[in-house]
């Protein structure tokens, strides 16, 4: 799977996502709005609730906003095995197992899992711990993932 697919991968359902939530927000404001949302008493707060609920799919809205524009503006970097990782840099890291995990370090949306024909390629941010570790590692480095005694070791095994 080519980056630009990739990037496609991640889009469509951001799209799909952010579609889904400003209906949701749309409906949650008019729900607290309605008229018949008005507190009967001091003690009916379902408008309040209701207010809550809409304001936190706006924001939710909000960010997806910004991981779509973060992706749609992207630059796509080159690398080969002397080039630091840094931001859109697919990874390939191998376990002294045989165990291969492939990641694609993006600008938002980590945790996205897309599938491949070779498995699946998880969206990692440089903000997550196992971004930040691999922040200028090159093919051949180390690197730790997990704290501690369950920490595990892999191999930069590829970068492109």
């Amino acid at each position: 799977m080519t980056k630009e697919q990739i990037i496609r991968e991640i889009i469509a359902p951001l799209s799909n996502d952010l579609a889904v939530l400003s209906i949701a927000a749309r409906t949650a404001h008019e729900a607290a709005t309605h008229e018949e949302c008005l507190p009967d008493n001091k003690y009916d707060t379902t408008a309040l609730e209701a207010s809550y609920i809409a304001q936190g799919q706006a924001n939710r809205a909000q960010e997806i906003r910004i991981a779509l524009e973060g992706y749609r503006t992207l630059t796509l970097l080159g690398f080969d095995d002397d080039t630091p990782i840094r931001l859109t840099a697919l990874v390939t890291l191998e376990s002294p197992q045989g165990e291969v995990r492939r990641l694609f370090l993006g600008p938002q949306a980590g945790g996205m899992k897309i599938a491949d024909h070779d498995g699946e390629v998880v969206v990692i941010t440089p903000r997550s711990p196992l971004g930040r570790s691999l922040l200028g590692l090159k093919t051949g480095d180390e690197v730790q993932v997990g704290e501690a005694a369950a920490a595990l070791s892999y191999t930069v095994a590829g970068v492109s």
